[in-house]
């Protein structure tokens, strides 16, 4: 292998042997790794660059090639030399660990910038999600609650906190407005023809009732008519009756006719004021039912303002829960990493694992919420 695959040139054949089954005998070898681990310490590349992102990985790689080049010549010696495995193998343990951390020692600058990488985006699309789920409704809710929602997400600004994300976030802001303020349209219709339909069958009630009342006021009025008159009819026929009969008794007659003439008067003004009476009941139930329409009307408006007000209340309790879930979630996930800095891990290094385990990028390893 060339020096551009591996940091050090491994022991020759000839002298293998000695240098595997010495103790230590490795040294010089990971010194020349160890020189050029340190000589690439001296200055780091540029994480937030690819080429120096690319530098840490191909540093790393190198070190894990010098690292399988003399356990492979390790390995062929141990096959070949079978009586001194023990001395062969405890060197071999020895320089693989060694490499092995100074391979992590190397890359653990990168990981953590992936790991922190990882979690803003994590963050950004999280966030973009939220504003897309604004447009989500578990049931039709009324005009006054999609317009509350939309104030929400006019509230939310897209600036350059969002880094890259920005143009992602102004879209599914713009769409999701897009589609509230389609909603509110449709339901502020909807909600002005129910209303509308509400007033006209009030409106028909009270007419059909008016119609109804005024029909019974006016065959009462005929009724008392055809009595008067049938009722004139035959004081009619019994005066004719009595003239016939009574031609001899003429003063007795004429009185008769005056007396009867002055009941006929008095009943024709009884049927008269009975008729005026009527009118006048009429003209009252035709108020108390314009009253009892705007009362109709007025619960009607306060029931759906009532049904407005629950929509509301719930939509709150929802967000409200989950932001109490996404607080109890960062509370574990903070204990969490709490529990493995206490085990002397660093707090960058502590919190990478927690998310990792959270993510569900670690098998058979979850976090219990």
């Amino acid at each position: 292998m060339s020096a551009e695959t591996q940091l050090a040139v491994v022991p020759p054949k000839e002298t293998a042997l000695a240098v595997f089954s010495t103790v230590k005998g490795l040294d010089p070898w990971l010194e020349q790794v160890r020189a050029k681990v340190d000589e690439f310490k001296k200055v780091l590349p540029d994480l937030k660059t690819r080429k120096g992102r690319e530098a840490y990985a191909s540093m790393a790689h190198q070190i894990a090639k010098s690292k399988t080049a003399l356990e492979a010549v390790g390995k062929e010696i141990s096959a070949k030399q079978k009586e001194i495995p023990k001395l062969i193998d405890a060197e071999r343990k020895r320089v693989w660990d060694t490499l092995e951390s100074w391979q992590k020692e190397v890359r653990q600058p990168l990981d953590d910038w992936q790991a922190a990488e990882d979690a803003r985006v994590a963050k950004h699309e999280e966030g973009i999600q939220q504003i897309k789920d604004m447009a989500l409704f578990g049931a039709t809710p009324p005009a006054s609650v999609v317009a509350r929602v939309i104030e929400d997400l006019e509230a939310i600004e897209t600036n350059d906190t969002w880094e890259e994300f920005l143009a992602e976030a102004a879209q599914a802001k713009d769409q999701t407005l897009a589609k509230l303020r389609t909603l509110h349209a449709e339901r502020t219709q909807y909600e002005a023809e129910q209303a509308e339909l509400t007033r006209l069958r009030l409106e028909k009630e009270a007419r059909d009732k008016k119609d109804n009342e005024d029909r019974i006021a006016l065959e009462a009025a005929e009724e008392a008519t055809r009595k008067a008159e049938a009722k004139a009819q035959q004081d009619r026929e019994a005066e004719a009756q009595r003239v016939r009969d009574e031609q001899a008794a003429a003063e007795k007659r004429e009185n008769d006719l005056k007396l009867q003439a002055a009941e006929s008067e008095r009943r024709a003004e009884q049927a008269k004021r009975e008729k005026v009476e009527a009118e006048q009941k009429a003209e009252r139930d035709r108020l108390q039912g314009i009253e009892d329409q705007k009362r109709a009307v007025e619960q009607a408006r306060l029931d759906e303002k009532a049904r407005a007000d629950a929509a509301a209340d719930e939509i709150l309790r929802q967000q409200q829960a989950r932001q109490a879930d996404v607080a109890h979630k960062s509370k574990i996930l903070g204990e969490a990493k709490q529990a493995l800095i206490g085990m002397n891990i660093s707090e960058e290094l502590a919190k990478a694992i927690v998310l990792k385990i959270a993510r569900g990028e670690v098998p058979h390893i979850t976090i219990q919420f």
